[in-house]
């Protein structure tokens, strides 16, 4: 079925506006990691404290997100870049409501990673990549859902870490050194670069 040209349909409403009016900024806090490393932790800790604090935010956790918007997706690395590409264009929605979209995912490659960030700079919004720098041996000593075991099993094909690689940031806007901070410091830092 062929369609018309598609336009984006602008509100009566400018962000600013919506944005002043909520007493609101919005902004994407994107945690990338191994498995295990923390991201998900944190992330949880961060929408907490934020919303404790009354400012709106959401957590978009990787797994959660498989059981609906990302339902279907595999893991091999054309599925895990739409499972990023998804992911990135909830988070350019949710923050130019004005929400901080907490996002917690291994988005294991670069590329991937960079095209979120070059869709928030496209939008005029905020895109803060904080890495979870847990070392591998760390991870897989955590282990909270048995992936590394299944991995070095070879009943996982394709486990970042594992059989596949993680490409680290390199200018992401904030290290946490998995295993070295604690949750509430990491959660501090978050909210030191959300607020600068």
């Amino acid at each position: 079925m062929a369609h018309g040209p598609i336009t984006w349909h602008e509100g009566e409403l400018p962000r600013a506006r919506r944005w002043a009016s909520l007493g609101a900024r919005g902004a994407t806090v994107w945690l990338t990691g191994l498995s295990g490393s923390g991201k998900s932790t944190i992330a949880s800790a961060l929408e907490r404290r934020l919303v404790e604090a009354g400012r709106w935010a959401y957590r978009l956790d990787g797994d959660n997100l498989r059981h609906g918007l990302c339902a279907g997706l595999g893991f091999g690395e054309a599925d895990r870049k739409e499972n990023v590409r998804r992911a990135g264009e909830a988070a350019v929605l949710m923050a130019d409501a004005g929400m901080i979209a907490i996002v917690a995912l291994i988005s294991p490659y670069r590329a991937d990673r960079e095209a979120v960030r070059a869709a928030h700079e496209r939008a005029g919004l905020r895109f803060l990549e904080v890495w979870v720098d847990t070392p591998l041996d760390v991870c897989e000593s955590r282990d909270p859902k048995g992936l590394y075991k299944k991995a070095r099993a070879g009943e996982l094909k394709g486990f970042t870490g594992i059989a596949d690689p993680y490409e680290a940031p390199e200018d992401a806007a904030l290290r946490i050194p998995g295993g070295e901070m604690s949750v509430d410091d990491a959660v501090t830092s978050c909210l030191a670069i959300v607020d600068g």
